[in-house]
């Protein structure tokens, strides 16, 4: 077997990184793909996305994890997904998929019903992260075939 077909195999293989440092990561569900995504996570990013993580696990504690087109979504079973989030070379953007309903509504978009924020190296807003997560995930989400409403 040549070294590369080990390489691609072994399951200690770094993920690719695609454009601006987002990991590759295939779709899955569960905690093991979100925690392999986070720790793909270049550089500071990866600090913020353990803090996402954390703070939407301890507002949400009955929170389901999955990675989906190269992002980790949290969702409610029979509610839908209620945020992901995507890294960037400058920020890592945090999208609420029903941002419109949540108040104050976070900054970024224009679109109907999404909002984001993007999430700089030293900008963290904790509090009203945790905010904004607890009323996103009371409220019915965004309904894909794998997590129905």
């Amino acid at each position: 077997m040549s070294s590369k077909a080990k390489r691609k195999g072994s399951s200690t293989a770094k993920p690719a990184l695609l454009a601006g440092g987002n990991p590759q990561i295939g779709r899955a569900d569960g905690d093991a793909p979100v925690q392999a995504y986070i720790k793909a996570m270049p550089g500071w990013r990866r600090d913020v996305g353990r803090r996402l993580d954390a703070l939407i696990v301890l507002n949400v504690p009955n929170v389901r994890k999955a990675v989906k087109w190269n992002s980790p979504f949290y969702g409610i079973e029979g509610q839908g997904w209620f945020v992901s989030f995507h890294t960037f070379t400058n920020y890592v953007k945090v999208t609420f998929f029903q941002g419109v309903s949540l108040r104050p509504v976070p900054p970024g978009g224009t679109g109907k019903d999404g909002r984001w924020i993007n999430v700089h190296e030293h900008d963290l807003d904790e509090p009203q992260l945790a905010t904004w997560v607890k009323q996103a995930a009371a409220q019915p989400g965004w309904v894909t075939s794998d997590i129905r409403a």
